[in-house]
């Protein structure tokens, strides 16, 4: 019987386990088998193999994380580590596999595939940042968590007549932040994508003020600033006390952190991930390596993994546009 592996790799995102789900049931109900592989590739290097049935992914959908865990591998970027992987899956009758993570998943996927195990990629990150999909499994859900913190710093804000700084993650992508923000109706939004200018945000709060806003909430991704420099403070800190000292301002700053990765998926989130999942599984049960499942224009396409680990999704500064345009009055 043709045998298919899964696993999760890099950081968790809602939605993960109903790919696993997908991927299982559509290689069942094609007459194959499939084992799941725990810890991502360090569980490849060292065996870490689970048989996997229909029961065994029952009750998964709505939950968030993964069931097959996941953790990182710097044995796996050396030619020994590879090697050992791809004898494991050899022995354990394992022909092709799907590989459910971000970019450096992706990469691990090119390698098995360059090694004779045709691998497939899903598109699975809160960031959002992975070329040739429209959409990433988590990013609803992330986004859905911002915006319910937003919501709910919004009235203590407004109780108390205060200045919010949300710090959300987006190390090299804003786009958690700009969807958030624009949905969660932010006086404004720091990303890295765009330059920005303290005083500006600060004139914009002024502004409000003066037009009768006695609060302010503002959006800000981790990176902004580009990669940490060792300092303790983060940007969120940063921006405010730029406010705090240059206005007189009670400002308070909120970092949500890892929050944003856990809870339920949303319903959008396990329709994605089931139809990119289900996608996935027919590839690698053809023996189609190389490859990464996407979705544009709410249609499921197949592109080259290259293409997604080489290619730059770019904020849509229009939204950026409009989340200022509707915040500035």
């Amino acid at each position: 019987m043709r045998r298919i592996g899964v696993l999760t790799s890099g950081g968790d995102a809602p939605g993960m386990n109903a790919a696993i789900r997908a991927v299982v049931r559509t290689a069942l109900s094609q007459g194959a088998g499939v084992v799941g592989i725990e810890r991502g590739f360090h569980g490849l290097i060292h065996g870490e193999f689970v048989e996997l049935n229909s029961r065994s992914v029952a009750d998964i959908i709505h939950r968030g994380g993964t069931i097959l865990k996941s953790a990182r591998s710097e044995a796996f970027k050396t030619p020994e580590g590879r090697q050992k992987a791809v004898e494991n899956l050899k022995q354990a009758g394992i022909s092709a596999m799907v590989v459910i993570g971000g970019d450096g998943s992706f990469r691990g996927a090119m390698a098995l595939t360059a090694m004779g195990v045709p691998a497939v990629g899903v598109p699975a990150t809160i960031d959002n940042d992975i070329a040739c999909t429209d959409v990433s499994i988590g990013f609803d859900t992330a986004i859905n968590t911002v915006i319910d913190g937003i919501n709910k710093i919004r009235d203590t804000a407004t109780s108390h007549e205060r200045i919010y700084v949300v710090e959300v993650m987006g190390r090299e992508s804003g786009f958690i932040a700009l969807w958030a923000g624009l949905a969660g109706g932010a006086e404004s939004i720091l990303i890295p994508e765009i330059p920005y200018d303290l005083d500006a945000v600060y004139q914009r709060i002024v502004q409000g003020q003066q037009l009768g806003k006695n609060h302010s909430i503002i959006v800000v991704a981790e990176g902004v600033d580009g990669p940490p420099s060792g300092e303790a403070e983060s940007v969120a800190m940063r921006v405010g006390r730029y406010i705090r000292e240059r206005g007189g301002f009670e400002v308070r700053v909120i970092i949500l952190g890892h929050l944003q990765r856990g809870g339920n998926p949303t319903a959008y989130d396990r329709i994605l991930a089931s139809r990119l999942g289900h996608k996935a599984a027919l590839l690698a049960l053809q023996g189609i390596g190389g490859k990464m499942v996407g979705i544009v224009h709410d249609r499921i396409e197949a592109f080259d993994l290259q293409e997604a680990i080489e290619g730059h999704k770019a904020i849509d500064e229009e939204f950026y546009t409009l989340a200022q345009t509707l915040s500035s009055l």
